[in-house]
C-alpha cells in the first residue's frame, strides 16, 4: 500500500511539473510572439518592460503555484509507466506550448490591433498587456491536467481559484488606481474599450 500510494504521489508531482512548465513557457512564448510580430511589422512595442515584470513576477507565479499543489487524480495508475529516456520537454509537450502560445497572442494582438486604430500606441500597449495577463490568468486553469476544466472542478484545487483572483485584482489596481496607472504605464480606458 505504501508503494502503490508513493507511485500515486511521484505521478502527481511529475504531472504537475509538466503542466506548470506548459503553463509558464506557452505563456512566455505568446509573449515572444507579440514583440517578434509587432518587430516584423515595424509597429510600437507592444508592451513596456514593466508590463512584462509585473506578468512574469506576479500574475505568473501565482497560478504556476497553484499548478503545482494540484490534487492527483484517480486514473495516475491506469497510464503506463513513462519512458525514463524521455525528456520532459518532449515533442508532443512543445507542440502544445506552441499552440497555446500562439492562441493567446491572436488574443492580445487582437487586442493590440484595436487598441492602435482607435487610440494609439499607448491604448494598444495597455490593452495587449491586459489581454495578455487575463488570458495566462485564465490559461491557468487550462493547465491544470489534461482534463477539462468542469471534469476536474473549479473546486478541487482552491489554490487555483485564489492565483486567479488575486491576478485580476493585481491587475485590476495596475490599471484603475490612481498612481499605479502611471507606474505600470497605462491609458486610461472606457467602458467600451473594457468590453472589447
Amino acid at each position: 500500500a505504501t508503494i502503490v500510494k508513493a507511485v500515486v504521489n511521484g505521478r502527481g508531482v511529475y504531472t504537475n511539473i509538466k503542466n506548470a512548465i506548459t503553463f509558464l513557457l506557452s505563456g512566455n512564448m505568446a509573449g515572444i510572439l507579440c514583440v517578434l510580430f509587432t518587430s516584423l511589422l515595424g509597429l510600437p512595442v507592444p508592451f513596456a518592460p514593466v508590463h512584462l515584470l509585473f506578468i512574469n513576477l506576479l500574475t505568473d507565479s501565482l497560478p504556476a503555484i497553484a499548478i503545482g499543489v494540484e490534487p492527483a487524480t484517480g486514473d495516475l495508475l491506469n497510464k503506463p509507466p513513462r519512458d525514463p529516456k524521455e525528456p520532459i520537454l518532449s515533442r508532443q509537450l512543445m507542440g502544445q506550448i506552441m499552440g497555446y502560445g500562439a492562441l493567446i497572442a491572436i488574443a492580445a494582438m487582437a487586442a493590440y490591433w484595436i487598441g492602435l486604430r482607435d487610440g494609439g500606441a499607448e491604448l494598444a500597449m495597455t490593452l495587449a498587456f491586459s489581454t495578455l495577463t487575463l488570458a495566462r490568468l485564465f490559461h491557468g486553469f487550462n493547465c491544470r491536467g489534461e482534463a477539462s476544466i468542469f471534469h476536474l472542478g473549479l473546486t478541487s484545487n482552491p489554490a487555483s481559484l485564489g492565483a486567479f483572483f488575486a491576478g485580476v485584482a493585481l491587475l485590476a489596481a495596475a490599471l484603475f488606481i490612481p498612481g499605479l496607472d502611471q507606474l505600470f504605464e497605462v491609458s486610461p480606458f472606457t467602458g467600451a474599450e473594457i468590453g472589447m
